[in-house]
């Protein structure tokens, strides 16, 4: 069985968190911070951000992972898989502002909304009722 959803939705993810990585790196290297965030607010708003993503994420994909080798996903697990990934784009960039905004807003919610959905479905699947 290929999981066609989950290897691009993996594969998209880990493109992502190379960007985020890429994203403090470069900030790292311009600031000559070696360890830490070094004091620096914006190099800890996006290492948050890049370790946000990787908390988050794996959850994610093994819902989509398991939900699709039960063959109940489809066209729809690939939509959510997507909506998260980019919801996490936009908390992103969100996470460079210093004051509360829509863009972290919408990902933060999205995020939340994105676990507990595929958890309800995967709990539906597990008893039968999906």
């Amino acid at each position: 069985m290929i999981l066609q959803t989950t290897l691009s939705l993996a594969a998209a993810a880990a493109v992502m968190n190379v960007w985020l990585a890429f994203r403090a790196g470069k900030l790292r290297y311009n600031a000559k911070i070696l360890h830490g965030d070094g004091g620096n607010p914006l190099l800890m708003q996006r290492m948050r951000a890049q370790a946000n993503f990787v908390e988050n994420t794996p959850f994610v994909l093994f819902l989509v992972a398991a939900i699709e080798m039960t063959g109940k996903g489809g066209t729809w697990l690939a939509i959510v898989g997507s909506v998260y990934l980019l919801a996490r784009i936009s908390h992103a960039f969100g996470m460079d502002r210093d004051d509360t905004n829509p863009l972290r807003a919408v990902g933060f919610l999205v995020t939340t909304l994105t676990l507990l959905g595929l958890s309800t479905i995967a709990v539906m699947i597990a008893l039968g009722r999906f």
